[in-house]
């Protein structure tokens, strides 16, 4: 593993529209594929581990529980132009969970992955 990489795993329903998803809107690329249970792509530092129901991570637990996609917790990616990116991610269809919202440490909106995960676009104040 590269020095000051990040590994941050999502589980997917589908490896190939995931990876479709993050290459196409984000400019990640593919690093390794073994669909249709995983794929890892790499944007900057940042790893994203996309397992699907048949990856090892997709197991259930011991007390019967599945991991699934979905939830709150996600990846934030800095842009420079928040507003433009909306308008960009929208024309291409884009699911998006509200509207831009603006604090004192800048703009961020939620967006959808094909199988629900987060992905947050942030904008830092005065940028």
């Amino acid at each position: 593993m590269p020095e000051n990489e990040v590994n941050v795993r999502y589980m997917v329903d589908d490896v190939d529209a995931a990876i479709d998803f993050y290459t196409a809107h984000f400019g990640f690329t593919v690093r390794s594929s073994a669909e249709p249970a995983f794929a890892d792509v790499i944007r900057g530092n940042l790893r994203l581990l996309l397992s699907g129901p048949t990856s090892s991570a997709g197991r259930p637990m011991p007390d019967g529980r599945q991991p699934v996609p979905g939830g709150w917790n996600r990846i934030e990616l800095v842009v420079e132009d928040i507003r433009a990116e909306v308008e960009r991610l929208r024309a291409a269809g884009l699911k998006f969970r509200n509207d831009i919202v603006t604090g004192p440490g800048g703009s961020q909106i939620l967006l959808e992955d094909p199988s629900g995960n987060v992905v947050e676009l942030f904008q830092p104040a005065g940028s």
